[in-house]
């Protein structure tokens, strides 16, 4: 048997040893490594992705187009004449709280979507890439800023065609809109943080139908508060939907209510400041 040891491979015939130990980092290193992209570029990118999920399943849509005009005619020729005598009158009072109730409750489909992408381990792969971490979040609010300024435009453009008039002209109804979009971005970081606490889709939707169906049923947005029992205007006054409410019919109408709007923007503020930590603590230990 042959027990000699075996010997070391050589490297090919002509090649120093040291040059050999050196090629392939050398190889490695030929170009400059690309930038680490910044927190801006890397939400964009996001948002447009939600986007481009839009594009491929328009069923999306249904919930910012029909759903949207359905809310309109139905309230405006339902109760119209019984609370006000006249549908355009309460058309005028109306048409603001149905965009406001309308954009809010699709605020809810954040959190499905972000569930969703757990669900099928997209998030696994979010977590390694070297961006900014919240970059996941914000891109699906961003898309979904899109939808709430779309389901805005449908029904003003139904809300016009029924003879809606807004004193405000077009600063007042794009302020007003403005300040709705900016309330529901603030407000979807509640729906990402259940998104990611939940297990499933459907108890998200559960639980988002049981938060959002007394803050938009319980406001301003029908009926004028003053004509409620007293127990029940104590929580209408404190109801975040009904600052932005008014805020967004006031706009609407020509004015320019300082403390509703004022209000409101301290609400998006603290539902950022609360929301958004516990959705990145939940998301950075998920």
């Amino acid at each position: 048997m042959n027990t000699a040891p075996a010997q070391p491979r050589t490297p090919a015939r002509g090649t120093p040893p040291a040059a050999t130990s050196a090629t392939l980092p050398a190889a490695l290193l030929s170009g400059e490594r690309p930038p680490r992209p910044s927190p801006l570029s890397v939400c964009m990118t996001f948002g447009w992705r939600a986007m481009l999920k839009i594009k491929h399943v328009p069923e999306q849509l249904f919930d910012v187009t029909a759903f949207p005009i359905m809310m309109t005619l139905m309230f405006t020729y339902l109760f119209g004449g019984a609370l006000a005598g006249s549908t355009s009158e309460y058309l005028q009072f109306l048409l603001p709280g149905i965009m406001v109730m309308s954009v809010v409750m699709t605020t809810m489909y954040t959190g499905v979507s972000v569930n969703t992408d757990i669900e099928k381990g997209v998030f696994d792969r979010f977590r390694t890439l070297p961006i900014w971490r919240p970059a996941p979040m914000v891109g699906y609010l961003l898309g979904d800023a899109f939808r709430y300024t779309m389901a805005s435009l449908v029904i003003l453009a139904v809300g016009l065609v029924l003879g809606f008039r807004p004193a405000g002209g077009v600063m007042g109804v794009l302020a007003g809109i403005a300040l709705l979009v900016a309330f529901s971005f603030a407000f979807s970081w509640l729906w990402t943080m259940f998104g990611l606490l939940l297990r499933t889709e459907r108890s998200v939707m559960n639980i988002s139908m049981m938060v959002l169906f007394p803050l938009t049923f319980l406001s301003n947005i029908l009926v004028e508060p003053s004509t409620m029992p007293g127990w029940l205007q104590a929580f209408v006054d404190v109801n975040p939907v009904t600052h932005l409410v008014a805020a967004v019919r006031g706009l609407m109408d020509g004015e320019w209510p300082g403390s509703e709007i004022s209000w409101t923007l301290m609400a998006s503020a603290v539902l950022i400041a609360v929301f958004g930590t516990l959705t990145m603590r939940l998301y950075n230990r998920k």
